[in-house]
């Protein structure tokens, strides 16, 4: 169980209860109650725990998409290993991809663990993950109609828009319109509507919205702002601005 120790250094809370905390083991949720005790998931250290929890929340949902058509692909695998190793390090993304490993065994009931989530991590941080998991189900160049099926019902299950599932998905899956999907704003919208969509994105989908979850995951984030960035970019070509 030295791992875990490793891994989730940063604190876990939350997650060690309810159906995460089940499929995580319960050997791991010993571990850690006889290491940190009641008072370690106080208030006061609020970003490292988070960490820890949004980790594990992760690679809970990353399994079940992975599942999701019945195949657990070489490609979806090293699509999480190198998003690991770029977000949190070579030693947590060895430790995680030993966890990932024993939660593919495991059932996981969907709604019960979204209603988890909801309860403990914020919205920005939700969505966040919706763009974590899109990246995944592309990572062999293709996304089943399982792997968006079920993305869509965790979108739903996290309380998203359906206007913001298109959005991040548009990131992904690019049609003509994909810039202007991503921007939340049809393709006949002026320039100056383009303008005012593109900064209440810009704050909406901001970095420091998920800072709370630890700078892992604020690094990670920059990811789908320069995405946005890019469709910003795409409209103001097109449009010669």
């Amino acid at each position: 169980m030295n791992f875990f120790r490793t891994l989730f250094a940063g604190g876990l809370g939350w997650v060690l209860g309810g159906p995460i905390g089940a499929i995580i083991g319960m050997g791991a949720s010993a571990l850690f109650s006889s290491d940190t005790g009641d008072e370690s998931y106080s208030r006061t250290e609020p970003r490292r725990q988070a960490g820890g929890d949004y980790l594990v929340s992760l690679l809970v949902l990353i399994a079940a998409v992975m599942k999701a058509d019945n195949k657990v692909k070489r490609s979806e695998l090293d699509y999480v290993k190198t998003f690991l190793r770029q977000t949190f390090g070579e030693a947590k993304a060895k430790e995680s991809l030993i966890l990932l490993k024993d939660i593919l065994k495991q059932n996981i009931p969907i709604n019960d663990v979204c209603h988890q989530i909801n309860r403990h991590i914020n919205r920005e941080a939700r969505m966040q993950m919706i763009h974590l998991l899109f990246g995944l189900a592309l990572a062999d160049g293709h996304i089943s109609k399982e792997e968006e099926s079920l993305i869509f019902k965790i979108a739903l299950q996290f309380n998203l828009t359906n206007q913001e599932y298109i959005s991040i998905k548009s990131m992904f899956i690019q049609d003509s319109n994909w810039a202007y999907k991503v921007l939340e704003i049809e393709q006949n919208a002026t320039d100056q509507d383009v303008h005012k969509a593109f900064k209440k994105m810009a704050i909406k989908y901001h970095p420091d919205k998920v800072a709370d979850q630890g700078e892992d995951i604020v690094k990670a984030a920059n990811k789908k702002f320069q995405k946005l960035n890019e469709a910003y970019q795409t409209i103001k070509k097109e449009r010669n601005l």
